[in-house]
């Protein structure tokens, strides 16, 4: 009798749940209960922005909108 190798399930579909993640920013934008049109007039925003756009995701439009560049060299 030949051994059987391999996954006997490798390709059929697993029901697995699928989480839904939040990224820091949107969390911040929550914390502070800001609309997308809100975010350039919002100073506390900003601040964070500024601190954490080197390492946080930030979207684009917004850095731009407020002149931050982003470091790359790492």
């Amino acid at each position: 009798m030949s051994k059987k190798h391999g996954n006997p399930n490798w390709g059929k579909e697993q029901a697995m749940p699928v989480v839904p993640t939040i990224t820091e920013f949107e969390k911040k934008v929550l914390e502070l209960s800001l609309t997308p049109d809100m975010y350039l007039r919002s100073e506390p925003l900003r601040e964070w922005v500024r601190v954490n756009r080197n390492t946080r995701y930030v979207p684009e439009p917004l850095l731009e909108g407020w002149g931050f560049e982003i470091d790359t060299s790492f």
